[in-house]
């Protein structure tokens, strides 16, 4: 893959996304600092634990990304059955609970007599809940970089989102409570509803009237205009994190480090599970390269928000998740790459003897 496909495909911002993470944490801790008043009384903005800007900045960012998704293309299920029951069980079966593992052995273990005693069991969490929200809009970039076959990645896409209404609460908070953290259900069930059911119905009503009035044109039109505000969004709650959690980043800078590793760990241990699996099934390397990559990936924007709504600012949990925001599009990029460049090696496979495992792209 040269370097001009992947300008073609990720826009300027969504390329340079870990640069302008970084230039949040600078900005959020100089003004955490300065203004410290101002990010308390943004703190204090709450309605039953919602932080009411934070919310309104997550569904900037959610509503726009839902709106690509078309839940009509899960007929497609069907078609492409390897590919996505690969997908499925690594993203629900596999994933999260692996990072439960990867976060007891790395953050609770090895690492614990450098990370704040008192954050530990956040920073799990934090790494749980990350792993527990399956990616969705940057799946497509993802996917679009690898060759991947558009219907599998849409009706992967829709099919996870679906599943991510039920399982998302269930699965988190089984695996807080095996890791003996409080799970404030309550509130883990409005997250539920405000960022995943509520712009779910939002996006696909107004995904309906665009394809009503103006049809895929219409449609294309607004994701182009809408999506700069949803990264802007994201950006600026990175900001807000940072000027609550500045403090903590001064004193051991290390922890974002320290955060990073079992993450790195998980992504390539998800894709590369996947990928055999698929590669072992006799499935078209056009599916098997997003079916990892969205084994892999995460949806960023819910486990920020879910974080904030269950811990607080200040948390570990909060941290956590955006140290996943940190390092998805460099990771991810690195996958693609490891997919594209084993093309040949993956369809070398005795599986491909029978020629038939090649309909699934047809």
């Amino acid at each position: 893959m040269s370097n001009k496909t992947v300008k073609a495909d990720l826009g300027f911002f969504e390329k340079y996304l870990t640069l302008w993470v970084f230039l949040c944490i600078a900005v959020g801790i100089a003004l955490g600092n300065f203004i410290p008043e101002f990010f308390q009384a943004i703190g204090k903005a709450e309605i039953f634990k919602v932080n009411i800007p934070v919310a309104v900045l997550i569904w900037v960012m959610i509503i726009p990304m839902l709106l690509k998704v078309n839940f009509q293309a899960l007929h497609e299920v069907r078609s492409h059955w390897k590919g996505i029951g690969v997908t499925v069980f690594i993203n629900w079966a596999i994933k999260p609970f692996s990072m439960a593992a990867l976060g007891w052995l790395f953050i609770a273990h090895l690492f614990a007599p450098y990370l704040p005693a008192d954050q530990i069991d956040s920073y799990i969490a934090g790494l749980i809940i990350l792993a527990a929200a399956p990616c969705t809009a940057m799946v497509f970039v993802w996917s679009n970089l690898c060759n991947g076959e558009p219907n599998f990645t849409l009706s992967q896409v829709a099919l996870n989102d679906l599943i991510m209404i039920f399982a998302f609460a269930p699965i988190v908070g089984l695996l807080l409570g095996l890791s003996s953290i409080i799970v404030p259900w309550k509130t883990l069930f409005l997250s539920v509803i405000l960022y995943i059911v509520i712009p779910v119905i939002v996006a696909q009503v107004w995904r309906k009237v665009l394809l009503k009035n103006g049809g895929e044109s219409a449609l294309q039109k607004a994701i182009q205009t809408i999506s700069p505000f949803s990264l802007n969004a994201l950006l600026a709650t990175l900001v807000l994190l940072f000027g609550f959690q500045g403090n903590q980043i001064l004193s051991q800078p290390m922890i974002i480090v320290l955060i990073s590793i079992p993450i790195l760990i998980q992504v390539y241990f998800n894709s590369g599970l996947a990928y055999l699996l698929n590669r072992q099934l006799g499935v078209a390397h056009g599916v098997a390269g997003p079916s990892a990559l969205i084994g892999a990936s995460n949806f960023f924007e819910l486990a920020v928000a879910t974080a904030i709504s269950l811990f607080g600012f200040q948390s570990g949990a909060a941290l956590a998740t955006v140290v996943g925001v940190l390092v998805e599009v460099p990771v991810m990029l690195s996958v693609v790459r490891l997919v594209n460049s084993t093309r040949s090696w993956y369809e070398s496979s005795p599986a491909f003897g029978d020629h038939t495992t090649l309909s699934e792209v047809k």
